[in-house]
């Protein structure tokens, strides 16, 4: 897919729009549009991933960055004391629907094994 047709690159490049809660130079993090729990956060690089599997050793370092911010965010929303959970689905057999590296950050509730 071009990054152009995107989705989740034409949100990091604001022509889609989003509810947006955390934005850098490399990563972008917004409320899901369909919630599995209270906190439901996609954070996503702004850099066009296809999947984890397209992350070059070059690119560990934004992934490290990434989690960072995922680990303040869970702070900030009051989620990482009680626990919160992050979710990557790769490829087809794994659920990936939208073609574009994003994490799950979901919180707030007890999380059964069903959600993610």
């Amino acid at each position: 897919m071009p990054m152009s047709d995107c989705i989740f690159c034409q949100i990091a490049q604001g022509k889609i729009p989003s509810e947006m809660v955390y934005e850098d130079d490399q990563v972008i993090a917004f409320k899901d549009i369909h919630p599995l729990a209270p906190v439901h956060l996609l954070v996503i690089p702004k850099l066009h991933l296809r999947s984890l599997n397209d992350v070059t050793p070059e690119q560990e370092p934004l992934i490290a960055h990434l989690f960072g911010v995922i680990r303040r965010l869970a702070s900030e929303l009051n989620v990482a004391d009680s626990g919160y959970r992050v979710v990557t689905n790769t490829g087809a057999d794994g659920g990936q629907v939208v073609g574009h590296l994003h994490f799950h950050l979901l919180g707030g509730k007890a999380l059964n094994a069903e959600i993610g």
